[in-house]
């Protein structure tokens, strides 16, 4: 694991129950705007399901991820919606839930 992906995982673990953070909020929150696609495929290889949250990661349009690392587009459509986002078409209001 890199100090990148490292740094990735403990920003996604401050994102808080209920809400939700578009990977370039996290590259942002690294520094560097830029680096969005690199958050994404540091969380496809999340290997800590449960610790550190990236179900509640999503595209800049609010989208749900497709490859889902930990079940696909259903399972994170259903792990949101457990912690009362709503997600609509596999989408997530980012005026609300961001």
């Amino acid at each position: 694991m890199t100090d990148f992906e490292l740094s990735v995982y403990n920003a996604v673990r401050e994102i808080p129950e209920g809400y939700v953070a578009t990977y370039g909020d996290i590259a942002r929150r690294l520094g560097n705007r830029g680096l969005s696609r690199a958050v994404g495929n540091a969380l496809h290889k999340n290997p800590y399901e449960g610790i550190v949250p990236c179900h509640r990661v999503v595209n800049s349009e609010g989208r749900l991820a497709p490859l889902f690392v930990f079940g696909g587009l259903d399972r994170q459509k259903e792990l949101l919606e457990a912690e009362g986002v709503e997600v609509i078409n596999y989408k997530v209001d980012l005026e609300i839930f961001r």
